[in-house]
């Protein structure tokens, strides 16, 4: 499966969490040419703050792999992970990151800062950005418009 492919997927994940009224993030773990792991924000559903989709995808991919070390896992995910995204994923040892639109409010491998390549932790990751982003960003922007005209908010 390649990125194109598995970014497909994370943004049906991400269309399937905006229609519950979660931010619509999807993300999916690929070892080997397949998806080990899937997951989309749930952070309202679970009231969890940490039910982020890349966790998720994450934690579903170590079960299915039945290990904590995913090494040769690809994370593919619709948004620039957060401090707390970026850095499971460094203590998760992924091989590589592929991300969609960029996240200037939060992003942590880029935008804010860059976990994926800090020499201080004991991991490092190499990042794909920009893959499929006009059509992350799209699903976002959507998303976010729909709350303002349903809270009477205009379009500005």
């Amino acid at each position: 499966m390649d990125d194109v492919a598995a970014m497909g997927e994370a943004l049906a994940l991400a269309r399937e969490a905006a229609a519950d009224g979660e931010v619509p993030v999807g993300a999916v773990a690929v070892f080997e040419g397949r998806i080990v792991g899937r997951g989309r924000n749930r952070r309202e559903a679970d009231r969890d703050p940490t039910a982020h989709a890349e966790l998720l995808a994450i934690q579903e991919a170590a079960r299915t792999l039945g290990r904590w070390r995913l090494t040769g896992v690809t994370v593919v995910a619709t948004l620039e992970p957060c401090a707390m995204c970026a850095g499971a994923m460094v203590l998760a040892r992924i091989e590589r990151l592929v991300y969609g639109a960029s996240d200037p409010k939060a992003g942590a491998v880029g935008s804010l800062q860059d976990l994926s390549q800090d020499p201080r932790l004991n991991h490092r990751f190499p990042v794909e950005r920009g893959v499929e982003a006009e059509a992350c960003g799209a699903v976002l922007r959507d998303f976010f418009r729909q709350r303002r005209l349903g809270s009477g908010g205009e379009i500005g």
